[in-house]
C-alpha cells in the first residue's frame, strides 16, 4: 500500500530558520510523521544563514523562471536531508538573501508571493515528489490553496493533491492592495471576490486559505472555538463560522530532540525525574551566578522567556512586577519586542539588583538554562493559540502559572487543594491581581510545602508532550481528506509457522512463572495542601 505523501510549506523551520513557535512545529511534526510511514517533506525559502551554515550539505536540483507579474524571475532549489526526513529551499538572493526570516511588512508580501508561486512551479517536477497533501501554514502560505486551484488543476495538473492550511497565529493576516497581489501572483478577476480572498477592500491571504484549503486546523482545540468569537477572531470570525465544518483544533508537541533534560547539553546540569532536585538546584545555582542574582536556593525563581508584545500579557506582568519582586520572588525575563516593554523591563530591573535580571536578547543556551533553573514559569497571555513554553517548561520541572487561554487551557491542568491534581496553575481573567494572587499562592506552596510542590513537578515531568499522538491525528485527517488509507507497518508479514512446529512447540515443556512479589501498599504521609485562604492569613502575617 502507498504511504500517503505530505508537502508542509513554511516560512520558518527549525532548526534552519526559527522566529517563533511556527519553525518548531513544521520542524518537528514531519520527523514524527516518518517515524508513522508517512512520507512527509517540507520546503521553505534559502535564508542567508541557512546557505552560509549549510553550504557543503546542500544539494542543487534546478532552477526556473518564476513569473511574477511582468517579471520572470529565477528560482533554484536545494535539498538536504536531516533526521530522516527531506528538506527543499527555494532560492533567489533578492528575496531571500537576508540574516533575518522578516525584513519589512510589504517586502514580505511580494517575497512570499513569489516563495509561493516557485513552490507549485516546483511541485512534482524538480523534487521529482508529488504530494497527496500540501500542508501549508500561516498567512506566508496563505495563497497557496487558490493558486493551486486558478493556476494548476483547471489545467488538469495537481488534480489530486489536497490541501491543509493551519492557522498557527490569527492575528497577522498578510494583508495588502488588490491590483498589487493580482499582479504579482496573476489572480483571474473571478477569484478576487468578498466571499474568496478580499476583506476590508484589500486581499487578504489568511482568509484565502480557510476558504480554498480542504481542512482548516489550528494549534488546540480551545483556540478552534475562541477564533469564531467576536473577541479573538481578528475579524475573520465570521469567516472561520461559515466553514466551521472543515476547521479543527489539534494540540501542538514539543521537539524531544531539543528539549530533554536526561539529554540536553545546554544545561548546566543533566538530570531526570528521579534525579531532578539535584540537576535543578544546580541549575538554578549557576543562573543567579550568570545573572548576577543573590544566590539563595529557597527564594522562588519566577523566568518568563517571550516575545514582548502584548499578546504576552506584558502589561499584566508590569502592574504587579514590583509586589512580585516585594513579596521575595525572584524574576528574570528573557526576550525582545516592543521597545516600551524592553525599556520597562530594563527600568525595573535596574532598580532591583540582585531580585531582577531583564535580558533584552534571545539566547537559546540562556533559554535552556532558565527552564532548567526556574521555580515558576511565568505565561499570563492574553490569548495563546497553543504555547510550547508552558509544555517546555513542564518536560523540565519548572511550574507554569498561565491565563486560560487557547493551547494553555488545554494543556494546563490547575493545582486543586482538594484532590491534589493538577501540573500547573492558572487563572481566567484578564486581571493582574489575578496573576499576581495565583503566584503568590505558588510561591506560598514551594516555600512551604514541598511534598505538594514536588507532587506538582513529577505531575509535569511525567507528561507526554511529544508530538506522537498530534501526528496520529494529522494522519488521520490527511486520510479522511485523501481518502487514501493508513498502514502503519506496511513491511511483508512473517511466513505463518507449519503444522509439524506448532505440533513440536505444543510439545515443549510450559516454562515456570516466577511467583509473584506482594505489593508493598505505599505511604499516605503527604501534607496537605493549604487553602488559599491560608496564603491571605499569611500575607497579613507578612505585611
Amino acid at each position: 500500500m502507498d504511504k500517503i505523501k505530505v508537502l508542509f510549506v513554511s516560512s520558518e523551520v527549525s532548526p534552519f530558520a526559527k522566529v517563533g513557535g511556527l519553525a518548531d512545529v513544521v520542524g518537528a511534526l514531519p520527523i514524527e510523521l516518518n517515524k508513522e510511514n508517512v512520507d512527509a517533506r517540507v520546503i521553505l525559502p534559502l535564508y542567508r544563514k541557512i546557505k552560509a551554515k549549510y553550504n557543503e550539505e546542500l544539494s542543487f536540483l534546478g532552477w526556473k523562471m518564476v513569473h511574477m507579474g511582468w517579471r520572470s524571475l529565477y528560482a533554484g532549489l536545494f535539498s538536504l536531508e536531516k533526521n530522516g526526513t527531506v528538506f527543499y529551499f527555494v532560492d533567489n538572493e533578492y528575496y531571500f538573501n537576508f540574516d533575518s526570516v522578516y525584513v519589512e511588512y510589504v517586502f514580505d508580501i511580494e517575497r512570499y508571493c513569489f516563495f509561493q508561486r516557485a513552490v507549485l512551479d516546483f511541485m512534482g517536477d524538480f523534487m521529482n515528489f508529488e504530494p497527496n497533501v500540501l500542508h501549508c501554514n500561516d498567512w506566508q502560505t496563505g495563497m497557496m490553496p487558490m493558486l493551486l486551484d486558478a493556476h494548476f488543476k483547471k489545467h488538469g495538473y495537481h488534480t489530486d493533491v489536497q490541501t491543509v492550511f493551519t492557522i498557527h497565529n490569527l492575528k497577522y493576516q498578510g494583508v495588502h492592495a488588490v491590483d498589487v497581489v493580482r499582479d504579482m501572483l496573476d489572480l483571474p478577476d473571478e477569484y478576487i471576490r468578498d466571499e474568496f480572498c478580499i476583506k476590508d477592500r484589500a486581499i487578504n491571504f489568511m482568509k484565502a486559505g480557510i476558504v480554498y484549503s480542504n481542512s482548516v486546523t489550528t494549534v488546540s482545540p480551545t483556540y478552534a472555538y475562541e477564533i469564531m468569537t467576536d473577541y479573538y477572531g481578528e475579524g475573520l470570525n465570521q469567516t472561520l463560522q461559515r466553514y466551521a465544518y472543515k476547521v479543527s483544533g489539534i494540540i501542538n508537541g514539543i521537539n524531544d530532540l531539543e528539549y530533554d533534560p536526561k539529554k540536553d547539553d545546554k544545561i548546566p546540569q543533566k538530570y531526570d525525574i528521579k534525579t531532578y532536585k539535584k540537576g535543578k538546584a544546580a541549575c538554578k545555582e549557576s543562573l543567579q551566578k550568570q545573572l548576577n542574582l543573590d544566590v539563595n536556593p529557597r527564594v522562588p525563581l519566577c523566568v518568563m522567556i517571550s516575545r514582548l508584545v502584548d499578546q504576552k500579557g506584558l502589561d499584566l506582568l508590569l502592574y504587579v512586577l514590583d509586589e512580585m519582586l516585594y513579596d521575595g520572588m525572584q524574576i528574570v525575563i528573557l526576550g525582545t519586542g516592543d521597545a516600551y516593554y524592553e525599556r520597562a523591563l530594563v527600568s525595573i530591573a535596574e532598580r532591583n539588583p540582585g531580585k531582577m535580571c531583564a535580558c533584552i536578547d534571545f539566547d537559546s543556551g540562556l533559554a535552556h538554562t532558565m527552564y532548567a533553573a526556574a521555580d515558576i514559569f511565568l505565561m499570563p497571555s492574553i490569548f495563546e493559540p497553543c504555547g510550547l513554553s508552558q509544555l517546555v517548561s513542564m518536560t523540565y520541572g519548572t511550574v507554569p502559572v498561565v491565563r486560560e487561554t487557547g493551547g494553555l487551557k488545554d494543556t494546563v491542568i490547575p493545582y486543586n487543594e482538594f484532590t491534589g491534581e493538577g501540573n500547573g496553575f492558572s487563572f481566567a481573567n484578564i486581571n493582574a491581581h489575578e496573576f499576581l494572587f495565583i503566584t503568590k499562592y505558588a510561591c506560598d506552596l514551594y516555600r512551604n510545602h514541598p511534598d505538594v510542590w514536588d507532587h506538582i513537578i513529577k505531575a509535569g515531568m511525567s507528561g507526554d508532550y511529544s508530538w506522537k499522538k498530534s501526528a496520529l491525528e494529522y494522519i488521520g485527517l490527511y486520510s479522511l481528506i485523501t481518502g487514501i488509507p493508513y498502514e502503519k507497518d506496511v513491511t511483508p508479514k512473517e511466513e505463518e509457522p507449519k503444522a509439524e512446529e506448532i505440533k513440536a512447540e505444543v510439545k515443549k515443556p510450559a516454562a515456570k512463572k516466577p511467583a509473584a512479589k506482594k505489593a508493598s501498599s505505599p505511604k499516605a504521609a503527604s501534607k496537605k495542601a493549604p487553602s488559599k485562604k491560608s496564603v491571605k492569613k499569611e500575607e497579613k502575617k507578612d505585611s
